[in-house]
């Protein structure tokens, strides 16, 4: 009877100290659920990301604006109609 309280107790001591120590225990699970949550919070800043691109990309199929605005602040087009001034700072 005494070795199998003896096992009993051993097998206890084992199965908490992997509960709070091990890889698999509390530890573990702390640490998965701080990845998890970390995951969630680039999953939401990426779609949110990727709504805007679809935003922009579809004005840039339907509408002339979104163009001229590229043309604009990227290639330093300017209209027909325009005339283009250039400050230079002293």
């Amino acid at each position: 009877m005494k070795s199998v309280i003896a096992i009993l107790l051993t097998a206890l001591v084992v199965l908490q100290y992997q509960l709070w120590q091990g890889d698999r225990g509390m530890p573990g699970v702390h640490r998965l659920e701080t990845a998890i949550a970390s995951q969630r919070e680039e999953n939401a800043r990426l779609e949110d990301r990727n709504r805007r691109l679809g935003a922009e990309v579809l004005d840039l199929k339907e509408g002339l604006e979104a163009v001229e605005e590229r043309a604009r602040t990227n290639l330093g087009m300017i209209g027909r109609d325009e005339i283009f001034y250039q400050v230079l700072e002293p």
